[in-house]
């Protein structure tokens, strides 16, 4: 029993998820989610400074304030209500491919956190 243990703590140990994130702090990405039973998605253009957003033929832009190299704070620059004033925190969790795993959640509330994965379309 203390063989098999330690073998799977050695197993467990050597994984590392892999968070190559600063491949992914420009770019042309897609982002899709399921609401109401519709899978809808956005387009978004990201460069250091701002992230441009396509969503149902309605752009939005936002400022970007990076963290550290995986984690960002998205800021509306326009904002419509006083819930789109608060920015949102953006956290890079895996990385695969062309892919990114992320979690996101309002800096106000950072109790109610939601996950999600973008596509790269292109490079800029």
């Amino acid at each position: 029993m203390r063989k098999i243990l330690i073998i799977a703590f050695l197993f467990v140990s050597c994984y590392k998820v892999e968070r190559n994130c600063i491949d992914f702090k420009t770019g042309v990405f897609e982002f899709s989610s399921l609401v109401n039973d519709s899978l809808v998605s956005s387009t978004f253009t990201r460069t250091n400074d701002f992230e441009i957003e396509f969503f149902n033929g309605i752009k939005d832009s936002s400022s970007i304030k990076w963290v550290n190299n995986c984690e960002f704070l998205l800021t509306k620059l326009n904002p419509r209500t006083n819930q789109e004033r608060r920015p949102v925190r953006i956290k890079m969790l895996r990385t695969y491919g062309d892919s990114y795993d992320f979690e996101f959640s309002q800096v106000n509330d950072p109790q109610k956190i939601s996950r999600g994965t973008v596509r790269r379309i292109s490079n800029l």
